[in-house]
């Protein structure tokens, strides 16, 4: 009797979730905020500024599944949203569909596999973008909450993301193993 396993499931019931398409409103909403968090990453890094304010007006369209967003490089080196229907000078696909995945990736440090179309040039300054700006979340947090709290909330949850990449690393890969073994032996059947 075969039985399924509980992370099959979940991967099943995020498939299904990001399945749902959310109201247009709150996509628009939720893409402002990203390119605010984005610009305020960027403040905080003169080079990276300095790189994409050489780069004004170039076009970038990132798309993942249904979503997807198109921002372009100001004369300041922040990002800004522009129309999806503008032609875009380079366009990145994130190929990996499955989210756990994507999240299982991620979180070893590691990068999604991406597909590349357009400027190559301008591709090279967009990973260099994210292989050398880092968020420093403690920084921020100190100047709300102050240096010891900000600290010790910062160390609690790089432990939580340690645990669930330590988790996702072992339990879904221990079940892409039964998965495998399961296949093998129901094609072994007569």
């Amino acid at each position: 009797m075969a039985t399924s396993s509980p992370f099959s499931l979940l991967n099943d019931l995020v498939d299904q979730l990001t399945k749902l398409q959310p109201p247009e409103w709150a996509v628009d909403e939720v893409q402002h905020r990203l390119v605010l968090l984005l610009n305020h990453v960027l403040m905080q890094e003169p080079e990276a500024t300095a790189r994409l304010a050489r780069l004004k007006g170039r076009v970038i369209h990132l798309k993942w599944r249904t979503l997807s967003m198109t921002l372009a490089a100001t004369p300041a080196g922040l990002l800004e949203r522009v129309a999806d229907h503008q032609a875009a000078d380079l366009s990145l696909l994130v190929a990996d569909d499955s989210p756990l995945s994507l999240l299982q990736t991620v979180l070893a440090g590691g990068k999604p596999s991406i597909n590349i179309e357009g400027d190559v040039q301008l591709a090279a300054e967009v990973n260099w973008l994210a292989d050398h700006v880092r968020w420093d979340v403690e920084e921020d947090l100190s100047r709300i909450l102050g240096d010891a709290p900000a600290h010790a909330l910062t160390s609690v949850v790089k432990q939580l993301v340690l645990g669930l990449e330590s988790f996702l690393v072992t339990k879904v890969a221990d079940t892409d193993t039964a998965r495998a073994a399961t296949k093998a032996a129901t094609k072994a059947k007569p």
